[in-house]
């Protein structure tokens, strides 16, 4: 998965021509884009890679994005949360990116995480019982105070992502 936002007026249209490429290369209601349509670095934008388990260095991004890419880094209070920041943080040094605390927000509050299971239910045009492993193993997905970030991200990751909402001028 890679998240791209825009930091100015010129990232927003490259990111829509982007979009809209992505759009006319598939079937109705789907995108289909490879890493040549970012050979450009899509100017104005910055890029947030979030590496599937055993995915390769990603060196590829930091070369079209040079000083505008990071490694995400998602932790939802997990068993393996220690071994999946240990390996963000080798997989973000040896693609030479910095790496930035992420947090896959579904939620406003924890609160809402039925809802959120019915959504992915309907989505899936299943049962909520039968959804099974397409639903989030736990309620972590939601917007979290910045205490509970600090117990859970080093203070690096959390700095960083303040860096790139400083780097965003765009509204």
């Amino acid at each position: 998965r890679l998240v791209l936002l825009a930091s100015d007026r010129e990232g927003y249209g490259n990111l829509s021509q982007l979009i809209t490429r992505g759009r006319r290369a598939a079937a109705k209601g789907r995108y289909r884009l490879a890493r040549a349509d970012l050979d450009d670095g899509v100017p104005g934008c910055l890029a947030l890679l979030l590496p599937d388990a055993g995915e390769e260095p990603a060196g590829w991004l930091a070369e079209r994005f040079p000083g505008r890419a990071w490694l995400a880094v998602e932790l939802h209070c997990g068993a393996d949360d220690r071994a999946q920041l240990a390996g963000r943080l080798a997989l973000a040094q040896a693609a030479g990116l910095p790496a930035v605390a992420c947090g896959d927000v579904h939620m406003h509050v924890r609160g809402r995480r039925a809802l959120q299971d019915t959504l992915t239910a309907i989505r899936l045009k299943t049962a909520v019982a039968a959804a099974g492993y397409a639903l989030f193993p736990n309620g972590e997905r939601h917007l979290r105070p910045l205490g509970a970030l600090g117990r859970l991200y080093p203070p690096a990751l959390l700095i960083e992502s303040v860096n790139i909402a400083d780097r965003c001028r765009f509204s």
